[in-house]
């Protein structure tokens, strides 16, 4: 009997995605033998089709504050370690041409192409092999390290790094195979839920804001607490937008929404302003003076806001002000993981060290990036804790 060829390498990591190409070039560099495993068809999948194809790499003002996770101090030890300035210093010096969006938010200026090349690049360079179409039947603890039976043969490892992502956008590749690891060593997994995700209307509310699909405004959402100051996006599904998205990661089902449509103004104060200077004039000219003119029209006939300035008791005005700074509305839902741009939830970090992202109770068992139970907010946040976390487990393995 011819017995199996078994491949021997130092450190296997599953995904190349950012977190692992991260994990890959760090360990590279160390003088380990990396090999990295993916079943899709191109590495980096995710990084592409990020941040409207130019990438948000980053967030200049990440802070542990922007993550949600069970255990919000986890995430702490490896932000300070790598930080956002160590990645933009990685892109200036592959001359990756940037620019900053918005306060904070950095994005290529041509194409996510570049950061994907870079990572690619530096992976080679570190001598870290990367092999795509590769499905991975079981894995198996053999000594102090694993043993991996698949399609390209039986692979040996000393370290084992699960880098395979979350369920969001399954179209790109996403599956539950980390959390089943995870399961499988005895490792906790909290609840997973769509994260960053545009919300879906009530049939009553979708048929009146229908009309306003492709329409945005400034606003300011809150839910339990948590408030975000970003552009709305209406859309033939429901509600979508930096907002949005934000605001999806701390909603709950069934609970309302309250949206500010003027956050930056005193509406009642300048409703009786009007009123006292402009009496002859209608309601819906502050509307279209304040609000995309769709979505004063909209608002108008809705609440039938039709009467003169003249006509408008102060509780009148009142109701007004109220129905612009604090609209209710309760979604349907979230889109789900469909376009969900992470996960919520995921291994849970007690069972984790925060140094070095090894499991606790499995030598040389590792979990980074979305697996985990931490969730950035929007806007280049959840690529720091890629890089983080894949340069505090390639520093280890």
């Amino acid at each position: 009997m011819v017995e199996k060829v078994v491949e021997k390498v130092d450190v296997v990591i599953i995904g190349a995605g950012a977190a692992g190409l991260m994990c890959a070039i760090t360990a590279g560099y160390r003088g380990r033998k990396v090999l990295v495993l993916d079943h899709a068809n191109k590495a980096g999948k995710k990084i592409l089709m990020s941040g409207g194809g130019r990438c948000n790499f980053t967030h200049l003002n990440s802070t542990p504050a922007n993550y949600l996770s069970n255990n919000p101090h986890y995430c702490i030890s490896a932000l300070r370690r790598y930080t956002p300035q160590h990645f933009v210093e990685w892109v200036e010096r592959h001359g990756i041409e940037y620019h900053e969006k918005t306060p904070g938010q950095l994005f290529c200026n041509e194409s996510s192409k570049d950061i994907l090349n870079m990572l690619l690049t530096e992976c080679d360079w570190a001598g870290a092999e990367i092999r795509l179409q590769c499905s991975i039947d079981v894995v198996a603890q053999d000594g102090d390290g694993f043993r991996l039976q698949t399609s390209s043969g039986v692979i040996q490892c000393e370290s084992l790094v699960i880098a395979s992502g979350g369920l969001s956008i399954p179209t790109l590749g996403a599956s539950p195979f980390g959390y089943k690891i995870a399961e499988q060593f005895g490792l906790k997994v909290l609840p997973t839920r769509a994260g960053l995700a545009p919300f879906t209307l009530q049939p009553e509310d979708l048929q009146r804001f229908a009309p306003l699909s492709g329409v945005s405004c400034p606003v300011s959402v809150s839910v339990n607490g948590v408030a975000f100051k970003e552009p709305m996006l209406f859309t033939h599904r429901g509600l979508s937008g930096p907002s949005m998205l934000q605001i999806s990661s701390f909603w709950k089902p069934g609970q309302e929404l309250t949206i500010d449509l003027l956050p930056d103004d005193d509406v009642l104060a300048e409703l009786k302003t009007w009123r006292q200077e402009s009496p002859n004039k209608r309601l819906e000219t502050y509307l279209n003076a304040k609000l995309p003119k769709r979505v004063a029209q909209i608002f108008t006939e809705w609440k039938n806001w039709n009467e003169t300035f003249q006509q408008c008791s102060n509780q009148r005005l009142q109701e007004v002000a109220d129905a612009l700074k604090s609209w209710k509305i309760k979604p349907n839902g979230t889109e789900g993981y469909r376009t969900a741009e992470v996960t919520l939830g995921g291994v849970d970090t007690d069972c984790l060290s925060s140094k070095t992202m090894a499991a606790k109770d499995i030598p040389n068992l590792y979990f980074i990036g979305e697996v985990v139970d931490v969730t950035g907010h929007l806007g280049g946040h959840n690529f720091q804790w890629a890089w983080a976390s894949g340069f505090a487990a390639g520093g280890e393995v």
